[in-house]
């Protein structure tokens, strides 16, 4: 194999395949990036068994061929040589880089040992605007579960619901003490509603490699999934992603979402991150209480912690409250997970009492929804 490809096209490849590789004591090949170079394309491939990645970038062949190179490796190096023509000659176990003054051999692995990536047969795909999917993961993903006991919700619940204009994508994750829903739009036509479990692991590699090309004019504005029973295929410009599907079924969670509140209180986000975290000092250890007081007479909100050996703290944080007068008390890590994954200057917070979940949603904003579950005192 022979090729040549200028060192920004190299980096970039290497940077959205390398970040996946594994070390596996039973297949060191999965450390190792697969450079298959064959009709005038470049493409890296990495795996760890449940997703895989691979990315195309230009460059010239001058001879056809495939090998195998520890990812790390060849990432951190070629990080390092100066941004000019990069020459790599490889034969079935090793290559040689020349940029300049800078030349180097590294050894690999041969070619077919490297685990075979199946190509999926989707039976349905979609287009979703990219950016969308980018703030919509970002916004999703934090709140799964990382407890394997319950394997679908260490994954986010994908929804597209056909609609008589756009259908809507609507993404959710839960942990059982909290949930976050986010809603997009899909550029192509749902026929009929569809849904799945994909990994966080997954989303997250998507969620990065979007944000990479964020401010590349050439790549596309959309990103399409294409689907079968058991996998999942994201792609977007150059890169693509394969991912297993969670097996099982998701919690029908809009059962515990509430309908109706006791308690409504629009307060200005920055004001009110900034609360909590001065309450969050004075908390419990392991328990991350806040209590929180609502009083529409005096249109205040009392935010109180008390920890047994550092003291007790109130601070008042203004907001806009009607309905009754109301008190919950909240793990504060999870509220500031929800307002940090928000934009908006103010937000909603509704409650019924202290036994029934606590909705946030962004001012002005039907698509996004954070739910917390208060403690039990």
């Amino acid at each position: 194999m022979k090729l040549t490809c200028t060192r920004d096209n190299l980096h970039q490849g290497l940077s959205i395949v390398s970040h996946l590789t594994s070390k596996n004591v039973n297949l060191p090949i999965l450390q190792n990036v697969l450079v298959k170079a064959e009709g005038g394309t470049i493409k890296f491939t990495t795996t760890n068994l449940e997703i895989a990645v691979s990315c195309v970038i230009r460059g010239k062949v001058d001879e056809a061929g495939e090998v195998t190179i520890p990812s790390k490796l060849f990432y951190d190096y070629v990080s390092l040589i100066p941004n000019d023509t990069v020459v790599i000659d490889a034969d079935r176990e090793s290559i040689k880089v020349i940029c300049g003054n800078h030349k180097t051999k590294m050894n690999g692995l041969i070619a077919s040992e490297f685990p075979l990536v199946p190509q999926v047969q989707g039976n349905r795909s979609y287009k979703i605007p990219a950016e969308d999917l980018r703030t919509a993961l970002s916004q999703v993903v934090f709140a799964v579960s990382t407890n394997e006991s319950r394997p679908e919700l260490t994954g986010v619940l994908m929804q597209f619901k056909a609609g008589t204009g756009e259908g809507r994508l609507t993404l959710a994750a839960t942990d059982s003490y909290r949930l976050a829903e986010r809603t997009v739009p899909v550029i192509t036509v749902i026929e009929k509603d569809d849904s799945m479990i994909v990994p966080s692991r997954s989303l997250l590699e998507v969620s990065r490699i979007l944000s990479v090309f964020r401010d590349d004019v050439e790549c596309p504005p959309s990103i399409e999934m294409t689907i079968s029973d058991s996998q999942i295929v994201f792609s977007y410009g150059p890169v693509e992603l394969t991912s297993r599907i969670i097996e099982g079924n998701y919690p029908d969670y809009h059962q515990i979402i509430p309908s109706e509140f006791k308690t409504n209180a629009m307060i200005d986000r920055d004001d009110l991150i900034r609360s909590v975290k001065t309450a969050s000092l004075f908390s419990k250890n392991n328990l991350f209480d806040v209590a929180f007081e609502f009083d529409p007479t005096t249109k205040q909100l009392s935010l109180k912690a008390t920890d047994a050996a550092r003291g007790e703290n109130t601070t008042l944080c203004g907001a806009d409250i009607s309905g009754q007068a109301n008190l919950v008390t909240l793990n504060y890590r999870y509220l500031l997970d929800g307002l940090n994954s928000m934009s908006s200057e103010h937000v909603l917070f509704r409650m019924i009492d202290t036994a029934n979940p606590c909705v946030i949603t962004p001012s002005g904003s039907e698509n996004h929804l954070y739910l917390v579950m208060p403690i039990r005192q």
